[in-house]
């Protein structure tokens, strides 16, 4: 799957094995993942046998949603293997894509902005049924991210070119799953209301860093709406319109509380990072008016670019990255939460096999 701050991949088989825990003590089928971003932890979910609703504000992250969580590939992998290879046949031309992210920008080299202009328009002229043009759509933008110059955020590019920005652009079809699931694209309040869940999965916005301008280019690539933009990341304009309460230092803590409070399901599981607004003792007190608490915390690296470091459009090292790893935690509120997320067999906490 693509590359994405704040992806749930390492966190991935903990999460699963809470939630399996659940349902080993409680009737657990439908599970909604509030803010499912790249519906990494939907498919898993799906995967693992759970009928998943997945749900996110954004046009890509709903598209991603359509393709791993509600898709069911028997249905529809022969077409999209079909059509993948008839788009994988066409010519480049380069048009808005090419013009905003190749020339004016160093997103992608123009021969892969070509193609992505190129194929992006055939999708539309094919007036597909909207399951499957998001599948299709999904393929292109994995095909995009596959050969980009980021170092995974969109908000600038490397000066350089980077090694696999030389590779040719190339679709692949997209690892769909058999069976049902459902994908949203709501506010979160929004989302909460629409359906009763056994268990909710909330991975909210923590910081001032919003996702929309984080992943604008997957937002232009997926609405083909070719907006005006600015800076040198060629930003869509909406994203200096578009805002949250979960983006707010002031806000953050009633619209968390606000949906929480909203959850009709017996199971909340949540993440929160230590880079949020609130503090772990302030999720977990927020969380508290739900019923039993508990919670765990992973210590991994942070993405790429903090690794890298800070420079300026020169190329020249300007500051110092204040820490290279993050601390995540992982609460679990309803019935049994404790005795759930301790290993039954030794008395203690949950154990991670993680880096």
């Amino acid at each position: 799957m693509i590359k994405y701050i704040g992806s749930k991949r390492v966190l991935l088989p903990t999460i699963v094995e809470i939630i399996g825990r659940v349902r080993d003590t409680a009737r657990v089928s439908r599970v909604l993942d509030l803010f499912s971003g790249t519906s990494r932890v939907g498919h898993a979910l799906k995967a693992a046998g759970y009928h998943v609703t997945a749900n996110d504000h954004t046009t890509y992250a709903y598209k991603l949603a359509q393709c791993y969580v509600e898709a069911d590939r028997s249905v529809w992998l022969d077409r999209v293997t079909q059509l993948v290879a008839e788009l994988n046949q066409v010519r480049g031309a380069p048009g808005y894509f090419t013009e905003t992210f190749c020339e004016r920008s160093r997103y992608l080299q123009a021969h892969n902005g070509e193609r992505v202009d190129a194929i992006r328009a055939r999708i539309a002229e094919l007036a597909l049924e909207p399951l499957l043009e998001a599948v299709l759509l999904v393929s292109l933008m994995e095909a995009a991210d596959r050969v980009d110059s980021t170092c995974g955020l969109q908000m600038a590019y490397l000066k350089k070119w980077s090694a696999r920005s030389h590779n040719q652009l190339e679709l692949r079809v997209p690892a769909m799953l058999d069976g049902p699931g459902h994908a949203l694209q709501c506010e979160a309040n929004e989302a909460v209301r629409s359906a009763s869940y056994d268990l909710v999965y909330l991975d909210p916005p923590y910081n001032q860093h919003r996702y929309l301008g984080n992943y604008h280019v997957w937002e232009s690539l997926v609405r083909w709406d070719k907006p005006e933009v600015y800076g040198t990341a060629m930003k869509r304009v909406d994203c200096k319109e578009y805002k949250s309460d979960f983006n707010s230092r002031v806000r953050i803590a009633s619209a968390l509380a606000e949906v929480v409070a909203a959850v009709d399901a017996r199971h909340l599981l949540v993440s929160f990072s230590n880079e949020g607004y609130l503090s772990r003792s302030d999720v977990e007190d927020l969380l508290r008016e739900r019923g039993e608490v508990a919670s765990l915390e992973v210590d991994f690296k942070r993405y790429v670019g903090a690794q890298i470091g800070i420079y300026n459009p020169q190329g020249e090292k300007v500051g110092r990255v204040s820490h290279l790893r993050n601390r995540e935690c992982l609460f679990l509120v309803g019935p049994g939460a404790k005795r759930i997320m301790r290993n039954p067999n030794a008395g203690e906490q949950l154990p991670l096999a993680l880096p």
